[in-house]
This record gives C-alpha cells, structure tokens and sequence, in this order.
C-alpha cells in the first residue's frame, strides 16, 4: 500500500510530525489498551498477573519499545467494516495476550473510550515539542528585539510608511504574540477519556463494583501520564476545542512573524533577510525567503482546521455523533502537525534572521522626513494652523525641503528646535520601554 500522504504537498510539516503520524496513533492506542489493563490491577479488579502478561507481550512501558507486532496498513483496511481503527485492534490484541489474560484487554471499554485517550496521548507528546520550539523561538525574539532596541525604522500601515518605529519594538510585537500563544498550550489539560459506551460507566460498575469503576478513569490517566478527568467528555468535548483554539493561536502568532518577515526581505525593501534563503529552479539571483512562506503556509491553514473542530466536537449529537467524531481524528491530528512544522521553522527562522542597517534607514529617508508628519501637525497646528500644514506637508510631498519649509513657515518661533522635530528617532514613543518590558520576562526564564 502507498502511503497517500508523506509531506510532497505540505513541505513545512517535512521532518516534524512524526509524533502524529499513523505509527504513532497505533502505539498509542496499544499502550491505552495496556494502561487500562494496568488501570483495572492497580484497582485490585483484574489479577497483577494478566497486568503484566498483557504489558510484556504488548510493549510497556510506554516510553520503551512497541513490540505489539500491528502494522498500519492492516489495522487501517479492517478498519473500514466497524468505521473506527479500535473495533479490529481489540481482536488482534487479543491474539497476541495469553488466554488467561485476553479477558482483560478492552474489559468494559469503548471504541471511543481507547480513541480519544490516544489522541490525548499523541496531542500531549506533540505539544511538548511544540513548546520546546516555541521556547527557542521566544529566546531568540528576545535577543533580536534587545540587539536593535533603539534601531529606528519606517512604521507601515495600509502598506504606506506611517510613522516612525524601531526594529526592535517590531520584533517585541512578535514576542509578545509567540509568549502568549506558549502560554496558552502551557495551560492545555490533556484528560484520559473513559465512560463506556454511554458515558456513564455503567459496564465498569458492573466488572468492579461502583468505588473501583469511579477510581478507574483517575488510575488510566496516571498509567498514561495524561490529567484525571472530572467526568467522561464523550460528548462534551472541550478538550478537543481548547487544544484546537491553543493550536491555531500558536500558527496565527507564528503566521504574523512570518508574514512581517516575508514582507520585509522583499527585494525592493530589504530590511530582513532569512539565515539560508531558498533558490529557485528557474532564477539563480533569488534567494527566497522559505522559511516565512512555509510558516504562512500553514499559517493560512489552521484557521479553518480549527474551524472544523468546533463544528463537529462542539456540536456533537447524542451520546455519540455520526460522523462528527470521525472528522475530528484527521482534522486533529492536520492542525497538530502544522503546529508542529509552523513552531520548528519559526525556530529556526529567528535564530537566524539578520538585520540590513542600511536599508532600514534607507527606507526610513524615502519620504525626505514626513515619516514626522503626524508630529508635525500636532506641533505645529497650534501655532501656524492645520492648513499651514497641510500646505508645507503637500510642497514637501512634491520634493521641496521639508525643514526650509518648516523654518520658513515659522520665523517667529526661534525657539523651536526643528532638526530635532524632525528627527524620526526623536519621535517613537514608547519605542523602548515597550521592548524592555517584552524581554524582561524572557531574560527572567534564560536566569
């Protein structure tokens, strides 16, 4: 069987999604099937000895060796009969237990039950990496905002230049935006999911009795490493929707980093340039900025994957939807694994990312100073009237002299200090202290 998908048409997942991929939602669906057996002896219900028999034949514990002997092709074709991958698993994992512990695979479970626990698996250990790369990626936006602090540049808005700012109060936005949305997958619960097949656990009180079949979901988290859940979610499925809107918000950070990076290394603009550009087949000049365009690839992406999420979990029809569920798993699972590609290339963007002094202060120079005209107005209005201005902000726009036009217009107000109304660096604010205050915190977690 050809694997249908192996990145060709999604480059910036190459290489960093292994922890979603197929192989890895097998083994974590064997290793919940072996947690639950665990889970079922820690409560005194099934012998330790089926525990440990069902955990050597099936690999455990997790972090160690699968060596339950399934192999994706054959589970994914059996999978079509029953509309679910767990249905055929249980079967083969029973072939492969001892007889006197087979009873104890799958006893009293779901098919959603095991599914939804394993995607909590593999979503967990993706956004661990996801983390690390935003971790990295923080660190260096941290150093780039502090090295050009006080760096002054042309401020765009609409695409026009609008007033002055400073490289590093630029960067400091992307810090902010990527320290945010690492905050919010710091906050991700990621709970084990077990109610039978109603959600009630009506099958486990019947196996164990009430105290252990209460207990029971508490003692299948801790086996995984995954959070207690308060109640079965089966149906109410923000875990599914938090982790889709913590996922989406870290691509969106992302996609403005790379976006504002795309823009700048425009040949025509050239303030930034990407560590290691990418050639073209046709132009040997270029040197493209890929890290920015496989970013924003995902970047414009995520947002309907998220979209998704909440239309089939967040509307989910009786105690188990038709159909609904099923889109979650792949829709999950694609907005995981641009996570995943988005945080690792914005990583390695940053981290290399250099800064072109002279044409930031070419392009600061391009409007011969009206990047101070808002200055200008608030100045000067006061004193000569807002039409006066307008009059030396039009001929200044037609290439006159922008500080002859000044002193001209004002002969009485010798006290005016003019080379420094006009200096953009006289004039951006907060410019500073708002990159002091963005790189405090990272300079906090370097300590």
């Amino acid at each position: 069987m050809t694997a249908i998908d192996e990145g060709l048409c999604s480059p910036v997942t190459v290489g960093h999604d292994a922890a979603v991929a197929d192989a890895a939602l097998l083994d974590a669906l064997v290793t919940t099937e072996v947690a639950l057996a665990r889970a079922w002896a820690s409560r005194g219900v099934a012998p330790q000895s089926a525990a440990e028999e069902i955990s050597a034949a099936l690999g455990w514990p997790q972090t160690g060796p699968h060596v339950h002997g399934l192999t994706v092709q054959t589970l994914a074709a059996a999978s079509r009969t029953g509309g679910n991958p767990v249905i055929p698993l249980v079967a083969q994992l029973k072939n492969r237990v001892p007889a006197d512990a087979r009873v104890w695979i799958h006893r009293g479970a779901t098919s959603q039950d095991i599914l939804d626990t394993a995607l909590m698996l593999i979503a967990q250990n993706a956004v661990a990496e996801i983390r690390g790369f935003l971790d990295a990626t923080v660190a260096a936006l941290g150093t780039l905002a502090g090295a050009h602090r006080d760096e002054v540049a042309a401020a765009r808005t609409l695409t026009q230049h609008a007033v002055p700012t400073t490289v590093g109060a630029r960067a400091a936005g992307w810090l902010r935006g990527v320290r945010r949305a690492r905050t919010r997958v710091s906050e991700l619960q990621f709970p084990a999911q077990l109610g039978g097949a109603g959600g009630t656990l009506a099958s486990f009180v019947e196996i164990g009795g009430g105290d252990a079949a209460a207990a029971l979901p508490a003692a299948l988290a801790i086996e995984l490493g995954l959070d207690a859940p308060d109640a079965p979610w089966h149906v109410t499925r923000w875990p599914v929707t938090e982790l889709a809107d913590a996922l989406v918000q870290v691509v969106d950070a992302l996609g403005k980093l790379a976006t504002d990076v795309a823009t700048l290394s425009r040949t025509e603009i050239g303030e930034l340039a990407e560590g290691s550009g990418g050639g073209s087949s046709a132009m040997p000049q270029k040197q493209n900025p890929v890290e920015s365009v496989l970013i924003r690839s995902a970047a414009l992406r995520a947002p309907q994957l998220g979209a998704t999420l909440h239309l089939a979990s967040a509307l989910a029809a009786d105690e188990r939807p038709d159909g609904a569920w099923h889109a979650e798993w792949p829709t999950l699972r694609e907005l995981l694994r641009l996570a995943l590609g988005a945080s690792a290339h914005a990583a390695a963007l940053v981290s290399g990312l250099r800064v072109d002094a002279v044409a930031v202060a070419r392009n600061l120079a391009l409007t011969r100073g009206l990047i101070v005209a808002e200055r200008l107005s608030l100045v000067l209005s006061p004193i000569i009237g807002k039409d006066r201005v307008a009059e030396i902000v039009s001929a200044a726009a037609t290439g006159d002299d922008l500080a002859i036009l000044v002193r001209q217009a004002m002969p009485a107000a010798s006290a005016l200090d003019v080379d420094r109304l006009l200096d953009p660096a006289a004039y951006t604010g907060l410019a500073a202290p708002l990159v002091d205050d963005a790189i405090e915190p990272t300079t906090q977690e370097e300590e």
